[in-house]
């Protein structure tokens, strides 16, 4: 099962939007839960300008760790 993101955690997203000119991988952070399992994400560029935004369900973004996982 995979985890649930939360408000401002890093996010990628694991399909293409082509809708929005997005595509898998790219990273986002989650800015609210709109619905649940349902989050708006914005994506921002290395200035930290954002350049999309999209309300995705779960099934399309796996959240990003910067830490080793504590062991199980």
């Amino acid at each position: 099962m995979s985890e649930q993101p939360r408000n401002l955690d890093v996010v990628a997203l694991t399909t293409d939007i082509p809708a929005k000119g997005l595509c898998r991988g790219q990273v986002g952070t989650v800015v609210e839960e709109l619905a649940p399992g349902v989050y708006e994400v914005e994506f921002c560029d290395a200035d930290g300008r954002a350049y999309a935004q999209a309300a995705l369900p779960a099934s399309q973004v796996m959240v990003l760790h910067f830490e080793a996982a504590a062991p199980a």
